[in-house]
C-alpha cells in the first residue's frame, strides 16, 4: 500500500533524475516491469520497494560517461528519498534516436 507523499515523491524522482546531463529518459524495463504505479498513472523507470531502496533505470545518450552519469542519477534520486537508490543503464542511443 502507497502513501499519499509517495506519488508525489515518484514524481519529483523523475523529474531529478531527467535534469541530469546525459540522461535520456527513464526506462520501464524489457517487459515494462520497472515502474511506481499511482491513482491515475505510473512513473516509469522508478521503483520503491518496502526495504526502503529505490530502483532508477535510465536510457542515456551516447557519449555520456556512464559510471559518472550513473553516479550523478543516483545523487540526484538519493537527494529526492533520503535513501539507498540503485541505478541501472539498460540502453545508450546516438543522438538522431534520441527524444
Amino acid at each position: 500500500m502507497t502513501s499519499t507523499s509517495e506519488p508525489d515523491q515518484a514524481d519529483l524522482i523523475a523529474a531529478a533524475v531527467t535534469a541530469v546531463p546525459g540522461v535520456v529518459g527513464l526506462h520501464a524495463g524489457m517487459f515494462g516491469e520497472v515502474a511506481t504505479y499511482l491513482p491515475g498513472h505510473r512513473v516509469s523507470g522508478i521503483r520503491t520497494g518496502p526495504d526502503g531502496v529505490t530502483e532508477v533505470h535510465v536510457t542515456l545518450r551516447y557519449g555520456s560517461p556512464v559510471r559518472e552519469t550513473a553516479a550523478s542519477v543516483r545523487d540526484a534520486a538519493a537527494a529526492v528519498t533520503g535513501g539507498v537508490v540503485d541505478v541501472t543503464v539498460e540502453d545508450v542511443v546516438a543522438e538522431a534516436s534520441a527524444p
